[in-house]
């Protein structure tokens, strides 16, 4: 199964990994500065909200474009029960 993002779903989740990418570099700068460990903690849930929020954005699209692969029959060898099983492991590694 191939990706194809659309411009604004594109957009949107490479603003998401962007962001994650700042906040991560974030977490690191704290940590040599010897910062709170509060305040640390934080920016890193948010970078791993971010990176959530990315990964489910593209699972979701991944399913999108799956399910329109089923409607027209080009399911690439693969049954739905087959699709299904593997858009599930993907979900799953997220949770």
């Amino acid at each position: 199964m191939e990706l194809e993002l659309g411009g604004a779903d594109l957009k949107a989740v490479l603003n998401r990994l962007r962001r994650a990418q700042g906040q991560i570099s974030g977490v690191i700068r704290m940590i040599e500065e010897g910062r709170d460990c509060e305040e640390v903690v934080t920016q890193l849930a948010a970078a791993s909200r971010a990176l959530d929020r990315a990964g489910f954005a593209i699972i979701a699209t991944g399913m999108q474009q799956c399910l329109t692969d089923i409607e027209s029959g080009r399911k690439n060898g693969e049954d739905a029960q087959q699709m299904r099983a593997r858009l599930e492991k993907l979900f799953l590694s997220l949770a």
